[in-house]
């Protein structure tokens, strides 16, 4: 399985948010600078978690985006769900089509593993991304979800 860009860079954006937020307000601009992900593009995903009421925009000078509560009830797959993004890996994507438009002889282990996959990820909060950060400010957000993807 393999998140995409999508997933990785919401999941990314929205832990550099947690980290550098502390309930104030964090520009996109910001964000863009830090974990080098376009701002057009962060505009796009943040409109979905925003949509989604992960993240709550304020207007005006000094504004930006903040958590929309605490971190620790912000879960990665939350993040990645409300992007639009999928883990699945099945190759019908979980259409049950795999073979002649029939399920496959592995569908259902495919199937069994995108949800296992998912669970793992409704149980990682942001605050637990945080957390493994500790005091190493070299450690960044980016390495916290290569971290998350390989485990």
């Amino acid at each position: 399985m393999k998140l995409t860009t999508r997933g990785r860079y919401a999941v990314t954006a929205m832990l550099d948010l947690a980290i550098h937020g502390d309930g104030q307000p964090v520009s996109l601009a910001d964000i863009s600078g830090r974990q080098e992900i376009s701002l057009s593009y962060l505009e796009q995903l943040f409109a979905k978690l925003r949509r989604e009421a992960l993240v709550i925009s304020v207007r005006g000078p000094g504004g930006g985006y903040r958590l929309s509560r605490d971190q620790a009830t912000i879960f990665v797959a939350q993040i990645i769900d409300a992007v639009d993004e999928s883990v699945d890996v099945t190759n019908c994507n979980g259409a049950g089509n795999c073979h002649h438009g029939e399920v496959c002889l592995t569908h259902h282990l495919w199937q069994d593993l995108s949800d296992q996959i998912h669970a793992f990820l409704s149980r990682i909060s942001l605050a637990d991304l945080v957390a493994r950060r500790g005091s190493n400010p070299q450690y960044t957000a980016r390495d916290a979800v290569q971290e998350l993807v390989l485990q």
